[in-house]
């Protein structure tokens, strides 16, 4: 068919970067080659079929990845959820995995990052570009001073800047120090330097990305050993964010952990560093000795025991009708008493209509 003609002309122009693929199903084939067209940026002779395919996978992209990342803290992965997070940075800028992160800039080729990364002191990365004066930023040789705008926009406005700061502490208690079996919190703060007081960060810089998409932070805490203590994605766009991890402090010693905090979108923002935690002997703790106050509110009844009280008056009711139905025996052991002294009346020959009265009246009763 047409479309299988398509696609298999595509698949050339990325088989060079491709996998074997594991299945041989055409769908998938053709979700394999549609993807690496797009990470490639080799998307130009695709057809409108084709590129609305394209559209509808890179629209649930996002929710796919952070289904994956949901499953990787489930399994304790910590590698593979941060491989997943940056999958989605790929995709949201339409990068290959040994692309520069250069490449999200405005108007920038692969030309352009290749003239931008000469010589020995030439910047590594984009923050290393962002932090180049103006006068020493190369690759821009050849772009009109609209151009050269654009590109400042992104670097000095659109593109985040942040400052990670972390606190290790237990609430309210007086000093620093975390005992074994304390309730620890790590305290994240993200700064958005480039961000003014009051102001929000808007949608992400993705021109490639053919949906809109908002800013947001992965934090990670993780141990040394590749295993989750927590990961949660953070959308708050104000200036200044603040994300609390809490645990149990674990036995006496010193450990420490490592914390991510990654972009849901940007390539080579992400930073990383490495959390200390001390915990103490819990058994040098000075004896806890209960408030006199405290100690009298042992012998108040609880709200349980009040509700209890409060309904028993209202029980004497059937407590009333269980009186009646004790009665009942009685007024039925009377009944046959009656009747048996009837009977006895007529067996000698008591023929008195009052008797028979007697005896209707008694089965009438019962």
């Amino acid at each position: 068919s047409k479309e299988k003609e398509q696609i298999g002309a595509l698949m050339t122009k990325v088989r060079g970067n491709m996998q074997k693929p594991k299945y041989n199903h055409p769908v998938c084939i053709k979700g394999n080659v549609l993807l690496h067209s797009h990470l490639l940026r080799k998307t130009d002779g695709l057809s409108a079929d084709l590129a609305e395919d394209l559209k509808f996978m890179l629209k649930h992209s996002t929710a796919l990845v952070d289904a994956m990342i949901s499953v990787c803290q489930h399994q304790d992965n910590l590698k593979t959820a941060i491989t997943c997070i940056e999958f989605g940075q790929y995709i949201t800028q339409a990068c290959w995995v040994r692309d520069s992160s250069l490449l999200q800039l405005p108007h920038f080729t692969e030309d352009e990052v290749k003239h931008a990364l000469k010589g020995k002191t030439a910047p590594k990365t984009i923050t290393d570009y962002r932090d180049t004066p103006d006068a020493s930023k190369r690759g821009m040789a050849t772009f009109t001073d609209e151009q050269k705008d654009d590109v400042s926009l992104v670097l000095d406005k659109l593109l985040p800047d942040i400052k990670v700061d972390t606190k290790v502490f237990v609430d309210d208690d007086e000093d620093a120090k975390v005992y074994e079996g304390d309730l620890c919190t790590i305290g994240v703060q993200i700064t958005r330097n480039n961000l003014e007081k009051g102001n929000q960060a808007g949608l992400v810089h993705a021109p490639l990305f053919p949906y809109p998409k908002a800013e947001a932070w992965w934090i990670i805490l993780g141990t040394k050993e590749g295993k989750i203590i927590s990961i949660e994605k953070i959308g708050d766009p104000g200036k200044i964010v603040k994300h609390t991890i809490k645990f149990l402090a674990p036995k006496v010693g010193t450990y420490e952990f490592d914390l991510f905090v990654k972009s849901n979108a940007y390539l080579g923002l992400d930073q990383e560093t490495t959390v200390s935690l001390t915990t103490l002997d819990n058994s040098t703790l000075p004896e806890y000795e209960i408030h006199p106050d405290d100690a009298e509110l042992d012998d108040e009844p609880t709200l349980f025991e009040e509700i209890l009280n409060a309904n028993v008056e209202p029980d004497s009711d059937s407590d009333d009708d269980d009186d009646d139905d004790d009665d009942e025996p009685v007024a039925s052991s009377t009944a046959k008493n009656a009747l048996l002294k009837a009977r006895k009346a007529a067996a000698a020959g008591d023929d008195d209509d009052s008797d028979d009265d007697e005896v209707e009246e008694v089965y009438t009763d019962k």
